[in-house]
């Protein structure tokens, strides 16, 4: 069993060393290739521009606000939640703590000055354990946390991207985005590794 695992881990690292866009991240100084997932998300659907408010959810290490951060500058406000520490990264405010506590959301507040969200974005996954079903209900549990919280923050007419995994629930979840937005588009990156089940839904113009 342990020689197994061995094999497998040596065989994701050398997959993982030789990935195009694990190179591009390194060449380009970003802090993981998920940037890519992002850029092609916007080429697309044209998420972002100049004067918004967004939060960055599940945040660390932070290439989604590294991107942001670099296109924008101090013409965004970013706003990265996490609760693992990230390094500083210029014209983000990174806070540290789980955004179901009062103590993070009223400091989440403080820095919106009372003021709505643009745009939340979402990559957060879990930990995975190898147990398809213990790791699709755990998967599931985020992205419907990130959909409330995107609920509670974002103005009408705000938009909210978040990581899904395809699988039990998936339907469902999709179902109830579909009734708080006015559209919802479901994306896979080219960055997205073609064996994962992950995909991403753009919904766009919050009802309220």
């Amino acid at each position: 069993m342990g020689k197994k695992r061995s094999s497998s881990s040596s065989r994701w690292l050398r997959e993982h060393e030789n990935d195009e866009y694990v190179i591009r991240s390194r060449e380009d100084g970003y802090r993981s290739r998920a940037v890519y997932k992002l850029q092609e998300i916007d080429e697309r659907d044209h998420l972002f521009s100049a004067g918004q408010r967004i939060v960055d959810l599940g945040a660390a290490p932070g290439s989604w606000s590294q991107w942001l951060a670099r296109k924008y500058g101090s013409h965004v406000h970013i706003i990265a939640l996490d609760i693992l520490p990230m390094d500083e990264i210029k014209h983000v405010d990174f806070l540290l703590g789980d955004f179901r506590e009062q103590s993070v959301l009223t400091e989440l507040e403080q820095k919106l000055e009372g003021k709505n969200l643009d745009l939340v974005i979402s990559d957060m996954a879990p930990n995975l354990s190898g147990i398809d079903v213990a790791d699709q209900a755990a998967s599931l549990l985020l992205t419907e946390l990130a959909l409330d919280f995107a609920c509670d923050w974002l103005k009408p007419g705000g938009d909210f991207v978040v990581k899904v995994f395809h699988g039990i629930g998936f339907d469902d979840f999709l179902k109830t985005v579909r009734s708080k937005f006015g559209k919802v588009f479901i994306r896979k990156p080219k960055a997205s590794r073609g064996r994962s089940r992950e995909q991403y839904l753009v919904a766009r113009n919050y009802l309220g």
